[in-house]
C-alpha cells in the first residue's frame, strides 16, 4: 500500500527553519502530484506547496513564497519542504500528500496523505 511518512517537525524559535522529510513507498511514483498541507488547531486545512514528482514544476501557496521550497529526491522516494523564516503563524501539523492522477498541481485533491508532523514556532 501507498504509505507517506512525514518527519522533521519540531520546536523553533520565530525565524528559524525546519526541513520536513516526506517518505514515500508502496509504488512507482512517477508521474504523480506530491503535496504539502498544514492544520492549525482549530482551523481547516491550507494547501501549503505542490510538486510533480518528476521535479518539473513547482506551486506554492502565497504564504510560502520566499520562505518554503518544496523540492522531490527520486532516488531517495523523499519529498522535502524547506522552511526558512518560521513566523508563530506557520505553527500547524504539516501533512504530506500525494496524487497518482493526473491533473494540475493548482487542483488540491489528493489521494494519500501521511500522518502529519508537528511543528511550532515559539515567539
Amino acid at each position: 500500500q501507498v504509505q507517506l511518512v512525514e518527519s522533521g517537525g519540531g520546536l523553533v524559535q520565530a525565524g528559524g527553519s525546519l526541513r520536513l522529510s516526506c517518505a514515500a513507498s508502496g509504488r512507482t511514483f512517477t508521474g504523480a502530484v506530491m503535496g504539502w498541507f498544514r492544520q492549525a488547531p482549530g482551523k481547516e486545512r491550507e494547501f501549503v506547496a505542490a510538486i510533480r514528482w518528476s521535479g518539473i514544476i513547482a506551486y506554492s501557496a502565497d504564504s510560502a513564497k520566499g520562505r518554503f521550497t518544496i523540492s522531490v529526491d527520486n532516488a531517495k522516494n523523499t519529498v522535502y519542504l524547506q522552511m526558512n523564516n518560521l513566523k508563530p503563524e506557520d505553527t500547524a501539523v504539516y501533512y504530506c500528500a500525494a496524487r497518482l492522477r493526473p491533473g494540475s498541481l493548482t487542483l488540491l485533491e489528493y489521494d494519500y496523505w501521511g500522518q502529519g508532523t508537528q511543528v511550532t514556532v515559539s515567539s
